[in-house]
């Protein structure tokens, strides 16, 4: 029987990836001794390990890098190629970003990694039911290929059947060891590992787990579409969208909110209580201080804003443009907006990181897109706007080419998905393609024009080796393996 005894704080050499950052997050569902050790010893504790409610993804490492996004002018004065913000929002390719933090996101990840590493690897082993120990390993894995995917698409290039194979990705990582040094695989490599693990475990996960802190099969199934759909395997993209949603297709109606006097008086969704949600993750560590990441990372560009219609509930109940109390973050006139903070989790759980039945929606739109179904690609879109828009005249005409609808499900995914990884890995995989590539200006500052901040426009163009975030400095003296993807 497999026992496992751990005294925290601890280190390992080759990912260097802490057992504190592992265990954290997890005292009630695991036995902690008096003096801090860890003991996991059945199948039921390393179910239990499965669960982490704060699985946190700073976005600081390429939160600016997005036609999407806006700051505060006085967070990039002077830091223009000093931090991953000033760096990002003046696309500054000249600046040396090798030494630069990318605020734990690198470590995060691949400590996620390991907590499932250590689930799979030991739990045969333990006493306890075979369909316990199925659905652990099913879970684990399911997480496991979620963090490499967000791993490839921020630290390497965007998955390109032509060049994919040559491409450098990123580690996988299926045993734990926290000793190891394990050679950097190509991008279509991490991609082949990402779809085995999925494929294998989605049938195994269960309709409605004991918390929402398990994945579910209808985010197993909605995780997989979006894979398909990056990898560009429509027709299995489709699939496994429509799967998701036969499991789950509830979205929350805007209207009900905005006529019952909007979300100060409407909490209906708060915290635990979306039913959209179909996993639980975050840009910083829960709900408390993901409030305070929005207050850095919740300002949408005037680009963005643009295209938020009159009638666009997504505007009108979560986004701001003046106000005394987003005055120390917002600057009034940019022609920016900022997120409301306090919606997150005292009225409304977002959940910028983890994936909604929204986002299965628009999947399922692009995916029928590419396939030529444009009608069918419109109803999706259609349908997701009946229940973000006011009015009754909520629905897109069909457009008449693939080219025209696939650009119709862009903009509604800009509106749809803010903050988190969506735009930027959406930006990166869109580049490839000669007809939906873009290269971003950005006019700064906007509202302190002065003789020692005058105004320039900024250019990042589709093939920026910015898209590509290095990995960290911490990361790479630990693995001599892990060269850098771009040519810093």
């Amino acid at each position: 029987m497999a026992r496992l005894l751990f005294s925290l704080p601890s280190l390992g050499k080759g990912l260097g990836v802490g057992l504190l950052l592992l265990f954290s997050s997890c005292d009630s569902y695991i036995d902690i001794t008096p003096k801090g050790a860890v003991t996991v010893d059945s199948a039921s504790q390393y179910y239990q390990l499965v669960v982490n409610p704060m699985r946190c993804y700073y976005p600081s490492a390429f939160a600016m890098l997005s036609d999407d996004a806006w700051t505060k002018e006085s967070n990039i004065f002077g830091y223009e190629s000093q931090t991953p913000d000033g760096i990002n929002f003046t696309f500054n390719e000249q600046a040396d970003r090798t030494n630069l933090s990318d605020n734990n996101l690198y470590e995060n990840m691949y400590a996620y990694i390991l907590r499932s590493n250590l689930i799979i690897d030991n739990i045969d082993d333990t006493q306890g039911s075979q369909d316990i120990k199925a659905l652990a390993k099913a879970e684990a894995r399911t997480f496991r290929a979620f963090d490499h995917f967000l791993a490839v698409n921020t630290f390497a290039k965007a998955y390109d059947p032509a060049t994919a194979t040559q491409d450098g990705g990123v580690c996988i990582v299926d045993h734990y060891d926290l000793e190891a040094t394990p050679a950097k695989a190509t991008v279509a490599e991490v991609y082949d590992f990402i779809i085995r693990e999925l494929e294998s475990s989605v049938e195994l996960l269960k309709e409605k787990p004991e918390n929402i802190y398990h994945p579910n099969k209808a985010y197993g199934y909605g995780l997989l579409s979006l894979v398909y759909l990056f990898h560009r395997d429509w027709e299995k993209a489709r699939q496994a969208a429509e799967t998701s949603l036969r499991l789950n297709s509830t979205l929350i109606d805007y209207n009900v909110i905005n006529n019952a006097g909007g979300l100060a008086l409407y909490k209906n969704y708060n915290r635990d209580n979306n039913p959209e949600i179909l996993s639980y993750m975050w840009m910083a560590s829960g709900w408390i201080s993901e409030q305070v990441a929005l207050y850095y990372y919740g300002m949408i560009s005037p680009e963005l804003k643009q295209l938020f219609e009159s009638n666009d509930l997504r505007y009108k109940l979560f986004l701001r443009d003046t106000g005394t109390t987003i005055a120390n973050w917002f600057d009034t006139g940019s022609g920016a907006a900022i997120w409301t903070p306090a919606n997150t989790s005292e009225r409304f759980t977002y959940m910028a990181v983890g994936m909604r039945t929204a986002e299965v929606y628009l999947v399922l739109a692009e995916a029928n897109a590419r396939l030529g179904n444009l009608a069918e690609a419109a109803n999706y879109v259609n349908q997701l706007r009946a229940k973000r828009l006011s009015g009754g005249n909520t629905d897109i005409a069909t457009p008449t080419s693939q080219v025209e609808m696939i650009k119709t499900i862009i903009a509604e995914r800009r509106k749809e998905l803010l903050f988190g990884f969506h735009r930027f890995f959406d930006l990166k995989r869109f580049n490839i393609e000669p007809e939906y590539q873009k290269t971003i200006t950005r006019k700064f500052p906007v509202v302190n024009i002065d003789d020692a901040h005058p105004q320039q426009t900024y250019t990042l163009r589709p093939d920026s080796r910015l898209y590509i975030i290095p990995f960290p400095h911490s990361a790479r003296d630990k693995n001599p393996n892990l060269t850098l993807n771009t040519n810093e």
